[in-house]
């Protein structure tokens, strides 16, 4: 080759490298790391505690996770309430469903996480959930995707475990595979995607108060009697029947909680008030979203919608708590990767 056009080669090479530099960089560091986008939840849905769950466009936190040398996992975080969670793997969601996920696999590799919370934590809107899911989503594609996406919902859970003190599904299952789920069994596993009734929307509701999720298990009941178990199983048989048969009125009859909302509306203040004005504004149902203290209602139209969540918005004003309201069809996407 001519001398003068392998100076010229190497001159441009050079330029592309000086000028072009994050471009350059971004394509030896392909496959090195990646930013994931995981959604909020809403759990039990009154009549399926532990069990039920789907997931909602907004709120979500994002998640960047990148491959490192050091086999060990580095954890940073900002955004809501960054201050008062743990950063060390052991004691955090992302990092404790990171590190049941590289246990199976049998690998030392060592990532660098830094976790954006735009789940506000002890909200009740599955905020440990879905930083463990992005975490895990995003590093078992860096690992060359070893693991289905089913696959990965077991280290989800082993990573909710830190916050909620038990590994349940019904929150970390529709933040990983979207949609309207069902727990069926945890021993073993059997997950299952329930159908959405075109129309259906969910109305969340954070009021401005915080309840912590373990204080909020530790107050149910250690024993449930036959007749309200038997009325529970009737409830989320009705409401599953609901989905398919896509009746709202059968889904509203049946979204009564024997279980958890008798002992946990005392923990949110205006809830009674609250629920009864969702419900006199035409609410399919109204319940609490996971612990508490969001609370959740469903509609059939938009515009109803609006009108439900301003009046659930009220209630709690004239309780003395100022809320968020977030309106949403049921996300039935997987996490979304932004980089």
């Amino acid at each position: 080759m001519n001398t003068v056009i392998e100076i010229e080669q190497i001159r441009q090479c050079y330029l592309f490298i000086f000028y072009d530099f994050p471009l350059f960089y971004n394509i030896f560091m392909l496959g090195e790391s990646i930013k994931v986008r995981a959604p909020a939840t809403v759990a039990n849905v009154s009549c399926g505690f532990d069990c039920l769950g789907y997931a909602i466009s907004d709120p979500a936190d994002i998640v960047t996770i990148s491959k490192t040398n050091d086999p060990e996992i580095e954890i940073s975080i900002s955004g809501m309430k960054a201050d008062t969670i743990p950063t060390i793997a052991e004691n955090n969601t992302a990092g404790k469903a990171l590190l049941s996920l590289l246990e199976d696999l049998n690998t030392k590799q060592g990532f660098k996480i830094h976790i954006e919370k735009g789940i506000h934590p002890g909200s009740g809107l599955g905020s440990s959930a879905a930083s463990a899911v992005a975490a895990v989503f995003g590093a078992n594609i860096l690992l060359d995707s070893p693991l289905q996406l089913e696959d990965l919902l077991i280290h989800c859970m082993n990573g909710e475990s830190v916050s909620s003190g038990c590994a349940h599904a019904d929150n970390v299952a529709p933040a990983l595979l979207g949609g309207f789920i069902l727990v069926r069994s945890y021993e073993p596993l059997d997950v299952l995607r329930l159908p959405i009734p075109e129309n259906l929307l969910s109305i969340n509701v954070l009021p401005d108060y915080i309840v912590n999720t373990m204080e909020a298990r530790a107050i149910l009941p250690k024993e449930i009697s036959l007749t309200s178990a038997i009325k529970q199983s009737g409830n989320l048989s009705g409401f599953i029947a609901g989905l398919y048969e896509k009746d709202f009125a059968l889904m509203g009859r049946s979204m009564v909680d024997l279980f958890a909302e008798p002992f946990r509306s005392a923990l949110i203040p205006g809830y009674n008030a609250m629920r009864q004005s969702a419900m006199d504004s035409g609410a399919i149902g109204c319940g609490i979203s996971g612990s508490g203290p969001s609370v959740f209602a469903l509609s059939d139209s938009l515009n109803k919608a609006n009108i439900i969540g301003e009046a659930m918005v009220s209630s709690f004003k004239e309780a003395g708590l100022e809320s968020k309201l977030y309106i949403s069809p049921v996300n039935t996407l997987p996490p979304k990767i932004l980089d």
